[in-house]
């Protein structure tokens, strides 16, 4: 590989951004994608390669493409997925080592420092603004999932709303049936279309049948899982 395009791979993960590459299997061409830049041989690889090289940067994986008789990988590199959990609350407690285990990056938000603390949430980088303040600093791309716990509007619903203005594959919101729908009628007076308001997965989580905080929190984490993986074969 040459110099130029190592270089791009090695700046896109410390910067924690998506990469992908590109080697053409016979013909040894080479390209990296990031979302600012192109690197390499891009201007001698088919279009159609080169398009579905770009939509690659918001998945996952590898996956062979054939176009004018040149069979192509396309791989996409990128840093840990990320779960943006909005609420310190006891199914977060739960949450948080599973979806650990299986290679997200946590970030808990909540500006109640009641629940917010090292003592409850050793290790975790912990965001004590209010969602409205905090989810703006992050990117919300299609690597991440945004979950909703803290069951107060004030808190959920400002983070639910940056949500659906975004990229990110997965939004669920904790609350039973009835509560849900008073939810979105108020997203929707606010001028959220139902396709909008129709990717918030409420009553959060896959109906599993649990009632305990870390049977909820295994539903959630199922349901995370399947949704990234649904988009990622889109």
């Amino acid at each position: 590989m040459k110099r130029e395009l190592l270089g791009a791979l090695v700046a896109a993960r410390q910067k924690k951004e998506p990469a992908v590459l590109v080697r053409g299997l016979t013909t040894g061409k080479h390209c990296v994608l990031t979302r600012q830049a192109t690197y390499g041989d891009i201007d001698d690889i088919d279009p159609v390669v080169v398009a579905a090289a770009r939509a690659a940067l918001e998945s996952d994986g590898a996956r062979t493409i054939e176009a004018a008789g040149e069979r192509y990988l396309v791989q996409t590199l990128a840093s840990a997925a990320r779960m943006l959990i909005v609420g310190a609350v006891h199914i977060a407690q739960s949450l948080i080592p599973m979806a650990m285990r299986v290679g997200y990056e946590i970030i808990v938000i909540d500006p109640r420092t009641a629940f917010a603390n090292p003592e409850r949430f050793p290790d975790i980088l912990l965001d004590k603004r209010w969602p409205h303040e905090a989810m703006s600093d992050f990117e919300l791309d299609a690597r991440t999932a945004v979950v909703a716990l803290s069951h107060d509007p004030k808190i959920d619903e400002p983070a639910l709303q940056a949500a659906m203005d975004s990229k990110v594959f997965y939004i669920g919101a904790l609350g039973s049936k009835g509560n849900h729908a008073k939810r979105l009628e108020r997203l929707a007076a606010l001028g959220y279309t139902k396709e909008q308001l129709s990717r918030i997965h409420g009553p959060i989580g896959l109906p599993l049948g649990g009632r305990s905080p870390a049977e909820i929190a295994v539903a959630i984490l199922a349901q995370v899982i399947q949704s990234r993986h649904q988009a990622s074969s889109r």
